[in-house]
């Protein structure tokens, strides 16, 4: 059974930086195609950035493209995302997904 889970969430001031880890299980991470996503209170699902299974190939959403990158160790079965000059509308839920697998999320608040 697959299993994804986020961490490295936290409270950061604007301008700040996070890098947030995702380690999967239960399948052939190696094979498989990674991203991002993100949720705000009250809004939809927002993506954020894919990252091929091996590494070569990104994509960002226009508003974190220069910001944040995407990243992934397929030695240790994991995937990361540094963000940097955080924005407070960066405040979200942000999971790491698989097809329609995501885990349970880890929160990001960015607030002065």
């Amino acid at each position: 059974q697959e299993q994804l889970t986020e961490s490295g969430g936290g409270l950061v001031q604007p301008g700040g930086s996070l890098r947030l880890s995702c380690a999967a299980s239960g399948f052939t991470f190696r094979r498989k195609s990674m991203s991002w996503v993100r949720q705000a209170p009250g809004k939809a699902l927002e993506y954020v950035s894919t990252i091929s299974s091996d590494g070569v190939t990104t994509y960002y959403a226009p508003s974190v493209k220069g910001r944040f990158t995407i990243s992934r160790d397929n030695a240790k079965n994991t995937l990361y995302l540094q963000m940097n000059a955080l924005k407070t509308e960066d405040t979200a839920m942000y999971y790491c997904q698989m097809q329609n697998d995501r885990g349970q999320g880890t929160q990001v608040t960015v607030s002065s």
